[in-house]
């Protein structure tokens, strides 16, 4: 006879009170809202959730709300890898208590939104957010009551847009670089389809201006290594930049495959940055300098604004800046003059 065991018991509001030092009924403010409760009270009552593992009751919330606890996320089938923008989504929307499904779509625009009304009248969610911009007049054919929210930082090919496309940082870069004695640059752009790489090839050219720099050129890239490699290898021995400005990571890690090829030594005769801040840029000899965006960030402020259109609590926002500069071995004062590097002698 097999021994059956016991189920696993759920820690109760009254638990996490007790635990937190206030009412119950302070508890469930909290969980509908976090906004009007003291610091010091949010800090006792996050403790007693962590600790005791608390999470809302979704089935009983259910029966009580007809609320199923559960969110969508519609995105395109074949898009870049947005796995931290989905994870800071994702954590948001645990905190406020809910499940997601990431539902990807192939097709066009209105096949992405002929799916989504699909999920709004099936009514197995509470709501849907939609990545990427849905048919115009969509909104005519959504049930009654049903919360549908469509991102505003991507277009329809989920490339970045408005704010995700801040290009401040690359005149931070320059900046910086000019400071250190950087007089000669080479900006290796990307594919110009996305207003992202346009709006970083129109900072690059702003500050050149600006600051009464020369450029030796902007490379017309595709954001891959291989337009890195290519960039450094077409440039004229004697105008060698001294400082690249990459589209990208994987750019500038074609850009240090160059500048190797061709004897360079980086950073001691060229100063490399990227942008993207991928996870193996801290371990490339040199780690790279680039530029880290605030994906979760922009993740949780996109499922944030879809748990408040479904009645949910009020979650702190993600506030700070989409775009930091991350400042590594890469990027030094130049070694030497330019006309003297190795490939750049007159």
């Amino acid at each position: 006879m097999t021994e059956r065991s016991a189920p696993i018991r759920r820690p109760t509001i009254k638990e996490v009170a007790r635990l937190a030092g206030v009412s119950h009924q302070t508890v469930s403010r909290y969980l509908k809202s976090r906004q009007g409760l003291r610091p010091a009270t949010l800090e006792r009552i996050d403790g007693a959730v962590e600790k005791l593992g608390y999470r809302p009751n979704l089935m009983a919330r259910s029966m009580r709300t007809r609320r199923t606890g559960r969110l969508a996320v519609v995105m395109p089938l074949n898009t870049f890898n947005h796995a931290r923008l989905l994870a800071g989504a994702l954590a948001a929307a645990h905190e406020a208590g809910h499940v997601v499904e990431v539902v990807s779509v192939e097709g066009s625009t209105a096949t992405r939104t002929e799916r989504v009304l699909e999920l709004t009248h099936a009514g197995q969610v509470d709501g849907v957010l939609s990545l990427t911009p849905m048919t115009a007049g969509f909104e005519e054919a959504l049930p009654k009551g049903a919360a549908v929210v469509v991102s505003p930082d991507f277009d329809d090919g989920m490339r970045s847009i408005g704010e995700l496309t801040d290009a401040s940082p690359v005149s931070e870069l320059m900046e910086r670089l000019a400071a250190l004695g950087h007089r000669r640059f080479l900006h290796v752009a990307g594919d110009q389809e996305f207003a992202s790489a346009r709006a970083r090839k129109a900072a690059y050219l702003e500050a050149i201006e600006r600051l009464g720099l020369e450029s030796v050129g902007v490379a017309e890239g595709d954001w891959s290594g291989e337009s890195g490699v290519e960039a450094i290898r077409q440039m004229d021995p004697d105008r060698l930049a001294t400082a690249v400005i990459a589209a990208n990571d994987v750019v500038a890690s074609g850009v240090l495959r160059g500048a190797r090829d061709r004897g360079l030594d980086v950073p001691g005769d060229l100063s490399v940055t990227g942008w993207d801040d991928n996870e193996l840029c801290r371990f490339l000899p040199p780690s790279l300098t680039t530029v880290r965006i605030n994906w979760e960030g922009a993740g949780r402020n996109a499922v944030r604004r879809l748990i408040k259109a479904v009645g949910g609590p009020e979650l702190e926002p993600w506030s700070g800046p989409v775009a930091q500069v991350i400042w590594r071995e890469s990027t030094a004062p130049p070694r030497r003059h330019p006309a003297s590097a190795p490939g750049g002698r007159r």
